[in-house]
């Protein structure tokens, strides 16, 4: 306002100086001329010098009565923009400071403030999503599905930052059906949003759900949500653990099913098929799955496998026991498969070489696991003296193990 008023000063001044300038010209002259103009009846008759002067000032002075005009017509929307304005720059404050009460826990605070001026932001969405973390963070948990429903209204564009926040609340309070529900619904509208695909990652393995997982995993690798390291890791951690459900439950066709659905890189990761053959072997189907242990430690000579196979229910054990001894040839002096050996010929009820192969074990490495079965087998045999000596050594390595673990913990 103040600008429009000094140019108009500043006009009106250039307007006289330019009046009296061409007065002083036209004085000049013997005669400055004169101007008649008639009205009906009326005339009217003035100098030139007048006339200009005239022109001039009624000029200046339509002009700026327009430039009034203009200004009075537009100033209620100036006003209703300026307390628009007012209003923005309040919500603002607001949402900065119920940032700030949020981070110091102040919630129900941070949550008034937040909700009592997001109608007038510019960015409500931010009020609503913020005040719904606050009211879950104060346990008001109705309110916070009152907020983020709100928060949803504000667009269509808004579905996804929505969604991700109600997922990540859901997930907080370990609702991770809800969680799943929400995330679900938002893969299908965008399949390879990296935050979607990550939550979900996360939802099915605080959950438990590894069936969920691994239909999830091949869009985590097309995606490249994960690398080609932390994949396999995935992969290997998925179908290890739908085995153990699967060993759990007991089945051998689900068991089989599980083990036929493990891609074959994940089947050569070490300690996987060693699940599956054991889980095989615990609901009495080993002898199914022999063949295949037997090509499985060819390939990899492994203890675990080894341990395994000495514990598959077998028809004929002499069978088992000459193809486990073939491998003496290799290994003379591996103390795990004497007492594998030692095991299987107390099945074939060859005591007295089980006895000779738990003896040459121990001698090589005792373990408490030998010791124990060499003293089970003495008192069949009726040697009480010698069992208890089994017994105690086998005792007495057992606690210095505790006893090594200990340090190795508090070391």
């Amino acid at each position: 306002m103040m600008k429009s008023i000094l140019f108009f000063l500043g006009a009106l001044v250039i307007a006289i100086l330019l009046a009296f300038g061409i007065h002083a010209w036209l004085t000049q002259y013997d005669d400055p001329g004169y101007v008649l103009m008639g009205f009906g009846h009326w005339s009217l008759e003035t100098s030139l010098v007048v006339f200009l002067m005239a022109l001039i000032f009624a000029f200046f002075c339509f002009y700026f009565f327009f430039r009034l005009l203009g200004y009075l017509f537009r100033l209620p929307g100036r006003m209703k923009n300026k307390g628009r304005s007012v209003k923005m720059n309040r919500s603002q404050d607001a949402l900065i400071a119920g940032l700030v009460d949020s981070a110091e826990g102040n919630w129900e605070k941070a949550e008034k403030v937040l909700i009592k001026h997001a109608t007038n932001s510019g960015a409500p969405l931010l009020h609503y999503l913020t005040a719904a973390r606050a009211a879950q963070s104060r346990g008001a948990i109705a309110k916070r599905d009152e907020y983020l429903g709100m928060a949803a209204q504000q667009s269509a564009d808004t579905d996804i930052a929505v969604g991700l926040t109600r997922a990540e609340l859901h997930l907080s309070e370990k609702q991770f059906d809800q969680a799943l529900q929400t995330l679900t619904e938002l893969h299908t509208i965008d399949p390879g949003h990296a935050s979607v695909l990550k939550m979900m990652h996360q939802s099915y393995e605080l959950a438990g759900d590894w069936e969920g997982l691994s239909k999830l995993i091949p869009s985590l690798h097309k995606n490249k949500i994960l690398m080609e390291a932390e994949v396999k890791l995935l992969e290997t951690e998925t179908h290890s653990n739908l085995l153990r459900q699967a060993a759990h439950d007991g089945s051998i066709g689900e068991i089989q099913s599980c083990w036929e659905n493990v891609p074959e890189h994940i089947r050569l990761v070490p300690g996987v098929s060693s699940i599956y053959y054991a889980a095989m072997i615990e609901v009495g189907a080993g002898a199914a799955i022999e063949e295949a242990l037997v090509n499985s430690l060819i390939k990899g000579w492994d203890h675990t496998l080894l341990v395994l196979y000495g514990n598959i229910q077998m028809e004929d054990y002499a069978k088992q026991l000459q193809t486990a001894e073939q491998w003496l040839a290799v290994h003379p002096h591996d103390a795990v498969l004497l007492r594998v050996l030692g095991k299987i010929s107390a099945k074939c009820e060859q005591m007295e070489k089980a006895e000779q192969y738990l003896a040459k074990s121990i001698a090589s490495d005792p373990t408490v696991a030998a010791y124990q079965m060499l003293g089970d087998l003495l008192m069949g045999k009726g040697e009480m003296e010698k069992a208890s000596d089994c017994f105690k050594k086998g005792l007495e390595l057992a606690s210095t193990e505790v006893v090594q673990s200990v340090e190795k913990i508090s070391g």
